[in-house]
This record gives C-alpha cells, structure tokens and sequence, in this order.
C-alpha cells in the first residue's frame, strides 16, 4: 500500500492495518505447517512411499481451490453481516475438530492403492480448518479493500506467502527436530484457536460495514470501468499455475522417492515455489522477461536432461541443486506471467480462484491421475513441452524489428522441437529395452534383461533409479542368490549359520524379486511382507525365485504394510526376520525405531536375529539401528560385503542377544564391526525420526558402492 494511500485512510483503520497482516501469516503459517506435519503422522500407515507427500500436496491445493472459491462466493453474493456470521460460525466448528490426531480407523489393511483412503483421512481430520485457512488471504484482501477503499492489496498476498515460507523452513529445521509430532499437533490446535479468534474480530469489523457502503467501495471510478477479463486470459491464468503447480508436485516426489520421504525434501521444493509467489507478487518488477527468457530455456534443458540421465545416479550434490534452482527460476516465469496479467481489484478473487484451480489440475494430474493413466514417469517430459510450449506462446510478440523478430521465433521453435525429440527417443529408449513397465501408487517398476551373450547376463527389477535384485538368466546360475542378498551379505551369513542347526523359520519384510526365498529348503518356512501387490506379480511371473521356492519349503506372501500386518498377528517365532523394504532409495522410517524394533522382537525366538539392510547413497543408518538395538537391549553388529562381480556390495545390520552364533565359523572372513552412534544422537521414535544429522552430501566410497 502506497504512502499516500495510508495517508487518506482514517486514523482508525491505519492501526487496523497491522492486524490484517499479523492474521493473514498466521494463517498461512498455520495453513503450510500442518502440511507436512500431518503428512509425517499419516506416513507410517502407507508403506512410508513418497506417494503420501504427493497425495497430501493435491489435497492442500483442492483446500486452497476450495477456500478461494468459498472466498469469491462470500464476497461476492452475500451481505457482509452475513459474511460476517457464516465465516464465524465455521470458525467455531473447525475450533470444535481440534486436535489435529488422526483417528486409528483410518489405518489401511492389506495392499492397494490407497489414495483415495489418504484424501479421505485428510478432509475428516484438517478439511473445514485447512479451508478456512485458505480462505483468509482473499477474504481479508476483500474485507480491506472495501473497508478503505483502497487499490487492490497484493502486499498481503506477498505476506501472506512470506508466512508460508516461513513455516515451511522452520518445519524440518527448528520444529521436526525439537519436538515430537504429537507435540507438534496439539501445539498447532491451539495456535489456529488463537488464529480463529484474530479472524472471528476482523469478520466482526467487516459486519459493522452496511450493504451500500460495500456497494460504494466496491465500485470506485477506476474499477467500474475495468473490462472483465477475457476467456483466453482466465485460461493463460489456468495453465501457467498448472504448470507451476504440476512441476512442484513431479519434482518434489522425485527428489523424496530416491532419498528418503521426509519433510526436509518435501518443503524445499515448496518454500521454492512459495518465494516465486512472494517476489512476483511483493515486487512486479522483479520478473522481466527478455532477461528471463535464456535463464526458463536454460532451466527447461537442465530437467529434461537430468530426466533423460536419471538412471545414472550422480551425487546428491549435483542433482538436488539442478532440480531445485530449475523448479525456482521456471516457477519464477510461471508466476511473473501470471502478475504481468492479473486483472483489476473487481476481479480480485476471481483471479486467486482461477490460480487455485490451476493448482489443483497440475497437482491432481501429476499426484493422481498419471499413475493411472501413464505407465513410467512420462507426465515429467510432458509437463517440461507444454511449460515450453507455453513460454513460447507467450514470447511471441517482442519489440524489434521484424527480422530480429522472426529469428527469434524459428531459434524458439526449434528450441522446442529439439527437446520434444530428445525427450521421445529417451522414452522409446526405456521401454525398448524393458521386458515389462508397470505403474502403480508405489511407482514404475520395470524389468529388464541384459542381452544373454553377456557370460553374467541378469534380469533386473527395477523401482524409480534403483534396482532391486536381479537373477541370472543362465540355468547354471539361475538359483544362485545375488544382489544384496548374497551368501556374503548379513542376511545370507546369519542364515546360513541358523540352517546348519536344522530348520529355519524366516520373515522378510519386502519381497523385491525374492532373492531371500532362494534360500529356503525343506523343512524351512518363510513368510514375506510386501505392499505393493504389483511386486509380488512380477515376483512370481518374470522370475523364479519365489515358484522355486514353494516347491522347495512353506513359503507365503502376505500383502500390506509389514509393520500394521506384525502389529495385528500374533508371535511368529521367527528365527530370522530380515528387513529390505527400500521404496526406489527412499527410507521407510517407521521400520527403523524404537517401537518397531520391539514389535520385531516380539516376533523373533529369544535367541533370533534381526536383519536389516542399510545400504544407502546419502543416509548412514548404523546410528539408528545402534540406538533402536540399546532400546531393545541387543547387541549391533555391522556387516559389510564387498561385490566380486557377481553380487553386490551390501550393508546389514543383525541384532540380536545370540552372540554364539557371530562367533560362528560363516563370519569368520566377514568384515563386520560393532554398530555405534554418537552420544548426541538419540535414535528414532514414532514420533521422532530426522535424518539431517545423518546426512552425508558426499557419501562415502561404500555407501557409493553398496546401492
């Protein structure tokens, strides 16, 4: 608001002013914490897959829709008493739904995909309070803007966004590792009380304001004069926060399935896309796009080659940074389009309900809609030619002279054509080479073989960038365990000396190509967890580990989250319980704490061993397996098997309190050590599980190894 502005406004209303600021950050604070914090809480119910972030991000954007059209009819067709009464009366029942603790029922059974289940858990236990929340920026923008008379207050946009960002940053790096997520929610509950009451007092402001004076405010000279802004603009609005939103949504789901579905990856990508709201929003003239324009091409090659070489996990380092810097500069241009073009103060909040619903389409189609529709990740290309497409459309008319001009334009389209045919041959490239490409809610999970001239030629699977197991294609290899798996892993060292004291019972927890099961023999019995139905299809059919398996012992296959399915059986005696339930590179956190460890053990014979396999590029798990073993009271012990060509390099971790057998003769030439943590780090709970203080950037030459 200009100088001038506050100078004709009365006295009264220039105090007031603060608290229609103070009210919207808190608002879009409130609004952009419970974001991840009830997305972490509801994790641990759904497999621990980035696909919960996903799923959650498509719903906070339909509340954000929601709440600006709930905003826009408010304004719009009702009196400002009754504004006024509606909006305070809804306060008071989102008040009543506090806390934010989701209830038990919502817990899934057995496997599928469960999106719907989320989106449903998420409007029981934060809809009416999330849509409240969303509303409170335009409603307020209106209210203020009535009240004074003044032009259309995007400052408070811009603050509003600020608070978001705020929110987001201290999330993972100030609240996530200070208090637990119980904590966490019953202190947001009584924050949004605290909020419902700021806006309960300016909804009360906005009653003492009778129709006609709204009616005079509403339509000063130089806003009844405005043109209603055409269809093609509104859709220009639709598709350029389509395309923002949509390529929040692919890039943050991809940098959380290869690392760990955490909220520190979840709300960098946000805070991103939020500052590119708060810039081209706080200041019009911070996005110009001649000197845009090289940075959105450069941006757009750097993703769509970064898609293309995906497979060749480079360092973390290089990756995140090209990722993120891409999505910032291209949601720069998104959203600077977008204010270059928003309409006069009348049509305020039909402009914020068009770019809810944008947000809503790209989201829904990335989050939802592809891993139906699409069998690989092809909504990425798609979304990187449509942004360029789109750019170009709307770069076509620059000043100069007309053969300038047209230089310009053919550079543009080929630019285009160019990356719309890299983009192709890469996606013919990857399904040529795959003997199956399946996708579901969990991701793309593809098979592919090596060609049989190769003396080692495997069958892979695999999910995202990583593989998981393998089995060699030659009859005279074809039942040799490989991959993680091998006789020289941790799991195969500790099986091995169990079997050679007679039958073994085992539990795996994620059955990947079932490696594990080629170890069962008669008499043995071996039961796996799996959640993701379409693993255990491919397990049985494209490899022979499993069938081979069943012939050979008692095997079964039980499909749902291995920690609910354990937590509803009774003890299972396991002699060995192994875990590998790895999500592309993702962690599942809820397998690796405290109480997880105790359900485990539960489920082991008192002299049992725990396996679990660590093996990852950016995260030393050892410290919480070294933790989560004191909590139990069992002794730690790391072992570490490097590959000789025809497995891998792996790391498990075996717990256990039968120290006679880690003395036996199988780990003799194994190079194992005892698994420690640093005094200060305390483990994971339930309600308690960051990994930045187990972050390593650089990784190590056997983390590099081990994936």
């Amino acid at each position: 608001m200009s100088a001038s502005t506050v100078g004709s406004l009365p006295k009264a209303w220039v105090y007031r002013t603060p608290l229609y600021a103070v009210t919207v950050i808190v608002g879009a604070c409130l609004l952009f914490l419970v974001q991840p914090l009830i997305a972490k809480i509801i994790l641990p119910w759904f497999g621990g897959t980035s696909a919960v972030w996903s799923a959650a991000l498509v719903f906070f954007q339909a509340c954000v829709l929601g709440g600006y059209s709930y905003a826009h009819w408010l304004t719009t067709h009702i009196s400002p008493r009754r504004q006024s009464l509606i909006h305070g009366t809804l306060l008071i029942v989102s008040c009543l739904m506090m806390p934010i603790l989701p209830s038990e029922s919502f817990r899934p059974e057995g496997g599928g995909d469960p999106a719907l289940q989320i989106l449903l858990l998420l409007t029981v236990t934060v809809g009416l309070p999330s849509l409240m929340l969303s509303a409170t920026s335009p409603l307020l923008q209106v209210w203020y803007m009535r009240r004074t008379g003044s032009e259309p207050p995007y400052w408070l946009f811009a603050w509003s966004n600020a608070g978001s960002l705020l929110a987001l940053l201290s999330f993972p790096l100030l609240l996530e590792p200070a208090f637990s997520s119980r904590a966490l929610a019953l202190g947001w509950s009584a924050l949004f009380v605290v909020f419902a009451a700021l806006c309960a007092g300016l909804a009360f402001l906005n009653s003492k304001q009778t129709v006609s004076q709204a009616a005079d405010v509403t339509e000063p000279e130089f806003e009844s004069k405005a043109v209603a802004p055409t269809v093609w603009r509104m859709m220009v609005w639709l598709l350029l926060s389509a395309c923002a939103s949509g390529l929040l949504v692919t890039v943050s789901a991809n940098l959380s399935a290869n690392v760990a579905p955490i909220p520190l990856l979840w709300v960098v990508p946000l805070a991103l896309y939020l500052s590119t709201f708060i810039l081209a929003f706080g200041n019009h003239r911070f996005y110009h796009p001649t000197w845009f324009f090289p940075l959105v091409a450069l941006s757009l090659g750097g993703l769509a080659y970064l898609y293309i070489n995906r497979l060749e996990n480079w360092p973390i380092q290089y990756v995140v940074p090209g990722y993120l810097l891409s999505l910032f500069v291209i949601c720069m241009a998104c959203h600077g389009e977008l204010v270059m073009r928003r309409p006069a103060g009348r049509y305020l909040t039909r402009f914020y309900l068009v770019i809810s619903l944008g947000g809503v389409v790209g989201g829904a189609f990335v989050g939802l809609i592809a891993p139906v529709i699409f069998k690989t990740y092809v909504e990425f290309p798609l979304l990187v030619v449509l942004i360029a497409e789109l750019y170009v459309i709307l770069q076509w008319y620059r000043r100069g002279a007309r053969r300038t001009q047209w230089l310009f334009r053919v550079v543009m389209i080929l630019g285009v054509l160019t990356l719309m045919g890299e983009l192709l041959r890469s996606e013919y490239q990857e399904r040529r080479l795959s003997v199956l490409v399946q996708r579901n809610f969990y991701g793309v999970l593809s098979v592919q073989d090596d060609p049989t001239s190769f003396e080692l030629a495997r069958r892979y699977l695999i999910h995202g960038t990583i593989s998981h197991g393998y089995q060699y294609l030659h009859e005279e290899l074809r039942r040799l365990p490989s991959s993680y798996f091998s006789k020289h892993s941790g799991a195969g060292l500790a099986l091995a000396a169990l079997q050679s004291e007679g039958p073994v019972r085992m539990g795996v927890v994620g059955l990947g190509v079932g490696v594990m099961s080629g170890y069962v023999r008669e008499g043995d019995y071996a039961r796996f967890y799996e959640i993701n139905p379409a693993v255990v299809d491919i397990a049985d059919s494209y490899f022979t580990f499993l069938p081979a398996a069943r012939k050979a012992g008692d095997v079964d296959v039980l499909l749902g989250d291995a920690r609910l399915t354990l937590e509803s059986q009774s003890p299972q005696g396991f002699d060995l319980l192994a875990i590998d339930a790895f999500s592309s590179d993702a962690i599942p956190t809820h397998l690796l704490t405290h109480e997880a460890f105790e359900l485990y053990f539960k489920h082991l014979q008192p002299g049992g061993v725990l396996a679990v396999h660590i093996s990852n590029r950016y995260i030393d798990l050892v410290p919480v397996c070294a933790r989560s073993a004191e909590h139990v009271n069992r002794s730690a012990r790391v072992v570490r098997s490097i590959s000789d060509g025809t497995y891998d390099t792996s790391i498990w971790v075996l717990v256990t309190s039968n120290q006679p057998l880690l003395a036996r003769p199988e780990f003799q030439n194994a190079t194992t050590y005892e698994a420690t943590a640093a005094p200060s780090f305390d483990g994971w709970t339930d309600q308690y599980s960051s990994v930045w203080p187990l972050m390593r950037l650089r990784g190590t030459a056997h983390a590099a190894e081990a994936k």
